[in-house]
C-alpha cells in the first residue's frame, strides 16, 4: 500500500474550533484553546501519523484586520501558509452569519489553487435543517472540494474529515518520525500552556496584552523533577496588579492549573516560578516580538 505525506493548514476566523479540532485528532493538548478571540499567535505545527499515512497540521493564527505589528504577524503568518500546503481547511461555526472577516477570508481564497475544504464545526449545536441551509449556502460559492459537518468537542465525524483530507494527499515519504507529534521546543508549548492559564483567569481584563517567555527549564540531577522559571510580560502597571491579584491569589491559581497541564505533558513533577514585567507597549516592539519568537 503506497504512503501517503502532506501538509494541511487550518484557517479560519477566530473561536470557531481550530485549535480544538488538532488537539481532537492528537488526542493530546497542544494547541491552547480560549474562548478569547486571537488565542493562537503562531503557527502551531503537529503531527499525526498512522502506518499508510502522515498529516502535518499548521494550526494557525484566526484571520483578521491587524491593530499593531503583533497583529500583522499574525495575519501574515496566516496568509503565508495557504501556498506551502496541500489541503487547506476552512474551519467555520454553525452561525450562519456571514460577517465582513469571513468575507475576507473567501476572497483570499479564490486567489490561491490549494484544494480547501470546508468544516462546519459545533453541529452538535444545531438542527439538521440549519446544518443543510450552511451547507448550501458556501456550496454555491463553488470554492471548495468538498463539505464536512463535525463537532471538534464531541468528536463527531472528526474520522470522516480525515478520511476525506487522506484522499487529497499525495503519495509521499514520512517527514517525522512516527513517535513525533510536534516540532515545537517543550519550551514554547510550556509557555503557551502558562498563557491559557492567563487567558482563562483574567476574564475580558488584559488578555492579549500578555505574553510569556520561558527563561529557564531544567531537569534536577537524580530527581524526577523539572524546574522552571517563566516571565510574564504585561503593557501596564495596573495589568500587572490585575494578573498577580490581591494577595497574589490570581498568580497563584495560574502556577496551579499551568502546573498540573506542563507535569502531564513531560511526565515529570514540576517546581514552577512565574515573574510579571511591565513592557509598555511590546506588541509594537520588533526587538520584544522577535525575542517572544514572533518573527520570522
Amino acid at each position: 500500500m503506497e504512503f501517503k505525506s502532506g501538509f494541511v493548514t487550518i484557517i479560519g476566523r477566530p473561536n470557531v474550533g481550530k485549535s480544538t479540532l488538532m488537539n481532537q485528532v492528537l488526542g493530546e493538548k497542544l494547541a491552547i484553546m480560549s474562548d478569547k478571540p486571537q488565542t493562537t499567535r503562531n503557527k502551531i505545527r503537529t503531527i499525526y501519523t498512522e502506518k499508510d499515512f502522515q498529516i502535518i497540521f499548521l494550526d494557525t493564527p484566526g484571520m483578521h484586520k491587524p491593530k499593531n505589528k503583533l497583529g500583522e504577524y499574525m495575519q501574515k503568518s496566516a496568509v503565508e501558509t495557504l501556498k506551502e500546503v496541500d489541503v487547506i481547511l476552512l474551519v467555520v461555526d454553525e452561525t450562519a452569519d456571514m460577517g465582513p472577516g469571513d468575507r475576507y477570508i473567501l476572497e483570499t481564497l479564490k486567489t490561491v489553487k490549494t484544494p480547501v475544504m470546508l468544516v462546519i464545526n459545533k453541529i452538535d449545536k444545531i438542527e439538521p435543517k440549519e446544518f443543510e441551509k450552511l451547507y448550501y449556502m458556501y456550496d454555491e460559492l463553488n470554492l471548495f472540494k468538498d463539505i464536512v459537518g463535525i463537532s471538534a468537542l464531541e468528536n463527531k465525524n472528526v474520522e470522516v474529515l480525515l478520511k476525506k483530507i487522506i484522499g487529497f494527499l499525495p503519495e509521499g515519504p514520512q517527514y517525522f518520525p512516527a513517535d513525533m507529534i510536534t516540532d515545537q521546543p517543550e519550551k514554547v508549548i510550556v509557555s503557551e500552556i502558562i498563557r491559557e492559564k492567563l487567558l482563562h483567569y483574567l476574564d475580558e481584563e488584559v488578555p492579549h496584552g500578555v505574553a510569556v517567555e520561558v527563561m529557564k527549564m531544567k531537569k534536577r540531577t537524580n530527581k524526577d523533577m523539572v524546574d522552571i522559571s517563566a516571565t510574564i510580560y504585561c503593557e501596564k502597571k495596573s495589568h500587572k496588579g490585575i494578573i498577580i491579584g490581591k494577595n497574589g491569589r490570581k498568580l497563584k491559581g495560574v502556577g496551579k492549573s499551568a502546573r498540573e497541564d506542563i507535569e502531564k505533558l513531560l511526565g515529570s513533577k514540576v517546581f514552577l516560578e512565574l515573574w510579571v514585567k511591565v513592557k509598555e507597549n511590546w506588541r509594537d516592539q520588533d526587538n520584544l516580538l522577535n525575542q517572544l519568537g514572533y518573527k520570522s
